[in-house]
């Protein structure tokens, strides 16, 4: 049975500066595997963002190394920590619930172990008020149904000017959904990019040849489509973007200047194994997908004690990085950028064993592994 660490959280919209604060504060009891409290002990933890659910869109990540007291309390601010996923100022506050999702290593190291996910049940007040509130002759953005936002100015003498569009045709929501005529571009069934910082946005799925696909801001009819224009440039309104041949792709949109460049990606999936100097790793074989289960296989042989010390799922990308998907809590669920994956009863008699997974839309997905 997994041993997990119990933590029990306070959140706090507490204003750290004279500005809009970037942070809010947060309190934790930090307990070791026999239920104790780690009294004046180093605590490594990580925070993340999630957006409408527990297991939603991970918008920001970030990491803290703390020192708890003498009963084991442990004070952090989130929004000032390390970021390793997103930006923590880029969090739309406003719009869908979001969920804080806290893992903690009681060793102070990186092998983090998912002590819960709650709900914000209140957004940090001064995170929402820094989107409505802004300097000097900037006016107030509001975004339509659509997607399309709207600057509403006021002049020196007190008078309000009509909303005005504020952004251009290459302007791109904070959120953006993938579909296509894999799903007869049904805006219900559309899947939200994964925001993944620097402003990029991705998504992985298997496409066949000849699909074609656009993005929408919302999940219904009436919200804004975009697509290409002549230069491969995302804009409103765009023609649709056709894929070629059949293939599991990594769809991304990035910006590129004043635009958003739209990227599809045909690739397989490869595995990477933890290094071991001067020690051939084992044979691995080219993958295969399976349409019917959308899974991988990958087969594994001659795998020993001297030649392994676990692997992890590379998503090659000739556009931005590559990720890396593990698993922190040997649970058989993917982690992005997660620790090593480890192979069962590995010993000096070389064996074989055949590694079979899935890569949703969000990087998120399962494996098994089977000796064979």
């Amino acid at each position: 049975m997994k041993k997990l660490y119990a933590s029990i959280g306070l959140f706090l919209a507490t204003l750290l500066s004279a500005q809009v604060p970037q942070a809010f504060s947060y309190q934790t009891i930090a307990f070791n595997s026999a239920g104790a409290p780690i009294a004046n002990g180093n605590v490594a933890l990580k925070i993340s963002i999630l957006e409408n659910s527990a297991t939603g869109t991970v918008l920001y990540t970030e990491t803290h190394t703390k020192t708890t007291n003498s009963k084991g309390l442990v004070n952090l601010n989130i929004g000032q920590g390390t970021p390793t996923t997103g930006s923590f100022g880029a969090i739309n506050w406003g719009t869908n619930t979001k969920f804080v999702k806290v893992e903690m290593d009681p060793a102070g190291g990186s092998n983090y172990t998912n002590v819960g996910v709650n709900q914000l049940m209140s957004v940090p007040y001064s995170q929402v008020s820094k989107t409505i509130v802004t300097g000097a002759g900037q006016g107030i953005t509001l975004t339509s149904p659509n997607g399309t936002a709207y600057t509403l100015g006021v002049n020196d003498s007190g008078t309000l000017s009509l909303p005005t569009s504020s952004g251009t045709s290459s302007a791109v929501p904070t959120n953006l959904y993938l579909y296509g005529s894999y799903n007869t571009f049904n805006p219900a069934a559309a899947e939200l990019l994964r925001n993944n910082g620097s402003g990029s946005k991705v998504g992985y799925k298997y496409l066949p040849a000849s699909s074609q696909i656009k993005f929408i801001a919302a999940q219904n009819a009436s919200a804004q489509t975009y697509g290409l224009n002549s230069q491969m440039s995302l804009v409103q309104n765009g023609s649709n973007i056709n894929i070629s041949s059949n293939g599991f792709y990594k769809v991304s949109v990035y910006p590129n200047g004043p635009t958003y460049t739209v990227t599809t990606e045909n690739f397989s999936p490869i595995i990477s194994f933890n290094y071991i100097p001067s020690v051939q790793s084992p044979t691995v074989s080219s993958p295969t997908y399976n349409i019917s289960n959308n899974k991988f296989t990958i087969n594994l042989t001659g795998v020993t004690s001297a030649n392994f010390s676990g692997f992890k799922i590379i998503l090659p990308s000739n556009y931005g990085s590559q990720e890396e998907l593990g698993d922190n809590l040997n649970d058989t669920f993917f982690d992005i950028g997660g620790s090593y994956i480890m192979l069962p009863n590995v010993t000096a008699t070389p064996k074989n064993f055949k590694v079979e997974f899935n890569i949703n839309f969000d990087a998120t997905g399962t494996y098994t592994i089977t000796q064979i």
